[in-house]
């Protein structure tokens, strides 16, 4: 198995009763800005080229972010942060992501998130969290040759990667670090960084800025050997 055949698999994902439900309903509901869309409406795989020694781990797919775009943080302005930070660090090829046919470009650099569907309220459970795990560990396997560094947005997606980082065989500490932002742990040749979610909470009050995004950015494509210049 390969990347592109993972990322089939993914999308063709119906495990959880409750997420599918939403995520089909707000595909045909729509909001009325996007109401010419045709919606993805599906899981969504991750983004980046396969060889990325750069990972970033979100948390799950906007309703009318992802879910209508088809691609990890695209159309909604959470992406609009992240993608404006990693243009400005040297780690994208433009700064917005609108469309998944909007010719955006990752260096060395691949996202992807602990959950492929939109969860209504913006909150999967548990269990839900669990159930899709096993898609990011094969991810993390397929991964693994060339991953230096890993970059992990909120709590939640931190609660959820460090179990899947074991299971790809990665060695995580006992008792699991606590997150944190800009938090560093080692793991066995990958470096795990801590990094406020760019949720529109945390950046519209100010709790992460642009500075600290580019900040961890710059620190983990250094980890990664990625040549993050600006």
């Amino acid at each position: 198995m390969n990347l592109s055949d993972l990322d089939r698999g993914i999308t063709g994902c119906r495990a959880c009763p409750r997420l599918v439900a939403w995520r089909e309903e707000v595909a045909r509901t729509k909001r009325a800005a996007f109401a010419d869309w045709t919606y993805w409406g599906r899981p969504v795989p991750g983004f980046g080229p396969a060889d990325a020694p750069l990972l970033i781990i979100g948390l799950a797919p906007a309703a009318h972010g992802a879910n209508r775009t088809g691609r990890m943080f695209t159309g909604d302005r959470s992406g609009d942060v992240l993608y404006e930070a990693l243009y400005d660090v040297g780690l994208a090829s433009q700064p917005t992501a609108v469309s998944a046919d909007d010719g955006l470009e990752l260096y060395g650099v691949r996202i992807t998130s602990p959950v492929r569907c939109a969860p209504p309220a913006n909150k999967p459970t548990p269990e839900e969290r669990d159930t899709c795990r096993s898609w990011l560990v094969d991810e993390l396997t397929l991964l693994r040759p060339t991953l230096k560094a890993a970059i992990v947005l909120g709590g939640f997606g931190w609660q959820a990667a460090l179990p899947a980082f074991a299971a790809a065989g990665w060695a995580v500490p006992r008792p699991r670090p606590v997150f944190g932002h800009g938090v560093r742990v080692p793991l066995d040749g990958l470096d795990l960084f801590g990094c406020f979610h760019v949720s529109q909470r945390n950046t519209f009050t100010g709790k992460l800025t642009p500075a600290m995004l580019r900040d961890v950015l710059r620190t983990a494509a250094g980890a990664a050997g990625l040549p993050a210049a600006r």
